[in-house]
């Protein structure tokens, strides 16, 4: 396909795929190491397969499919393999990012996964709209959600949509990990200007409405030239 070219017709969707275990052969029962129904090597959390010698890193594992588990995945393995180091994979404040337009991201629950998993969750919807740096760039489509436990405020999921969401994500990742709560999150300091001041602007919507917060938009009408930073 030549660059620029665009496909006719419904989206194309990749469906069942399937490991290079079974299109190579690899005979892996010989060594008893089990597979998957898709060929894929099921692993414990050290990445160790049923055969406790042989371990098994990436997309082969039937885990997420992204470039940065599998890296992890390669390192980790490493370190179990011949250093000893007996460490598990942690997948709780795994970002995941779809590149379309806008592009999509999220890192811990969804308020649904928040129900199913019986915790009493309060979320707030942030249109990119009433994000600063979103007007600037003329694309406000799109919105940054954040789910948060009703009791105790702690954020517990950010899902954007937005041209830069993995962006977004990876600040989540930071905010989950520290077990920061809505409150905290909204008396950060947060540069004016930038998506991430979106995730703040978000969690002050929790206690503030955020169509009174008073940020310039007609600055965006005029063309911005030139931008120096002291």
């Amino acid at each position: 396909m030549r660059p620029g070219s665009q496909l006719a017709g419904s989206p194309a969707t990749a469906v069942s795929r399937t490991a290079a275990t079974v299109a190579r052969s690899l005979n892996l029962s010989a060594v008893d190491v089990k597979t998957g129904p898709r060929g894929e090597i099921p692993v414990n959390p050290q990445l160790n397969s049923t055969n406790k010698r042989i371990w098994a890193a990436g997309d082969v594992t039937g885990h997420h499919e992204f470039v940065y588990v599998a890296a992890a995945h390669g390192t980790l393995a490493v370190e179990n393999a011949f250093n000893h180091a007996g460490r598990d994979v942690d997948y709780r404040h795994l970002p995941r990012v779809t590149f379309t337009s806008p592009a999509l991201a999220a890192v811990g629950m969804t308020d649904r996964q928040a129900n199913e998993a019986g915790i009493r969750c309060e979320c707030r919807v942030l249109p990119l709209e009433y994000v600063p740096r979103a007007l600037v760039n003329r694309d406000t489509r799109g919105f940054i959600n954040i789910v948060a436990n009703a009791d105790t405020r702690r954020i517990l999921g950010i899902t954007a949509v937005a041209q830069d969401a993995g962006e977004q994500a990876a600040a989540g990742v930071y905010i989950l990990a520290a077990g920061m709560t809505v409150d905290q999150l909204a008396g950060l300091w947060s540069p004016y200007l930038t998506m991430a001041e979106g995730l703040k602007i978000a969690a002050q919507s929790y206690t503030t409405d955020i169509s009174k917060l008073g940020k310039d938009r007609h600055f965006v009408e005029q063309p911005v030239e030139d931008v120096a930073v002291l």
